[in-house]
């Protein structure tokens, strides 16, 4: 856990190109960075099973394998990379505070560059029971349910991973995924456990109960139809909407909910900044969202020094 009274340069919300880029550059700079992600495998990038068209590549790679060059580039140049889900910010000081479930970080500028595979609730009664039952956070929320059955409902290496932390309070865990296959491999160590109760090619239509969540009702491959009783159910599914639900409305966004920025990557709050596919970006691309990120950085540096000009060129002294 990080404690309050350490104050970071730059604080980055978000472990994908546009955050990874921004870590370089604030970092490679002599400024303090971290990186808070939410997942190593979450983002949009991470999903892509083939890249061929970055610049300076000269073979194909899976997203995954870029998004860890992009990752061991920001802390080979020394920023700090801490998995922890962001619930919440405080943006309205000269020093801002980012809240996750492990503790508090403090900051001098903040870059948001968490992308966009946010969703709207679309599961019957999911939004109903948001908060009596449906979660979002297994980290958050899991100990409510100990001893209790739950499942999760996504076929992501996110969704595993979060089943694994369920299995740790939960009587059983069923992990239901409307893919036929998962895209992870069979030797995954949350796979073995015997709570675990994997349904593949399955989904849930509909969440259903009284003051909170009783059951479920799925629907297989095979249009064959069932419902389980339960206590909670955990949503990992991804859509396209900018994530920005721990913001809570302290930036200024736009109509379809995207942050609001200039060219050089400025909020509407001084010292916060945002970078790649959570900003009002008309092209959502890898290249795009890797250089929307340097330019966050290079404003961020510029409003930690109070400098009139930003720093083109790190590699040059002076």
């Amino acid at each position: 856990m990080e404690q309050e009274q350490e104050l970071w340069d730059v604080i980055i919300i978000g472990g994908g190109p546009a955050g990874l880029t921004a870590a370089q550059y604030t970092a490679r700079a002599g400024l303090r960075a971290v990186v808070i992600d939410k997942s190593p495998t979450a983002g949009a990038l991470g999903f892509a099973s083939r890249i061929e068209n970055y610049p300076g590549m000269e073979a194909p790679l899976s997203g995954k394998e870029l998004l860890d060059i992009f990752r061991r580039q920001a802390i080979n140049f020394g920023a700090k990379y801490v998995e922890a889900q962001v619930v919440g910010v405080n943006l309205s000081g000269n020093v801002k505070e980012i809240f996750t479930m492990g503790g508090t970080y403090s900051g001098k500028a903040v870059i948001v560059a968490t992308g966009s595979m946010g969703r709207k609730p679309t599961i019957k009664g999911e939004a109903e029971f948001l908060g009596k039952g449906v979660s979002y956070c297994a980290v958050c929320d899991a100990a409510f349910f100990k001893g209790r059955t739950v499942c999760v409902i996504g076929g992501s290496e996110e969704a595993l991973k979060e089943a694994g932390h369920l299995l740790r309070n939960c009587k059983e865990v069923y992990l239901i995924s409307p893919l036929k296959k998962l895209a992870i491999g069979p030797d995954h160590p949350v796979l073995k456990s015997p709570n675990l109760k994997l349904m593949e090619g399955t989904t849930v239509t509909a969440i259903l109960g009284g003051e909170v969540v009783e059951r479920i009702r799925i629907v297989d491959s095979e249009k064959r139809e069932g419902e389980i009783e339960l206590s909670g159910v955990f949503v990992y599914l991804h859509g396209s909407k900018p994530l920005i639900d721990f913001l809570t409305e302290a930036v200024e966004l736009s109509d379809s909910d995207c942050i609001v920025t200039n060219r050089m990557m400025e909020t509407s709050i001084p010292g916060v900044f945002s970078a790649g596919d959570v900003t009002c970006v008309e092209v959502r691309q890898v290249v795009v969202a890797a250089a929307n990120g340097a330019v966050a950085a290079l404003s961020a540096e510029k409003f930690i020094t109070h400098k009139k000009r930003r720093k083109y060129d790190w590699g040059k002294v002076g």
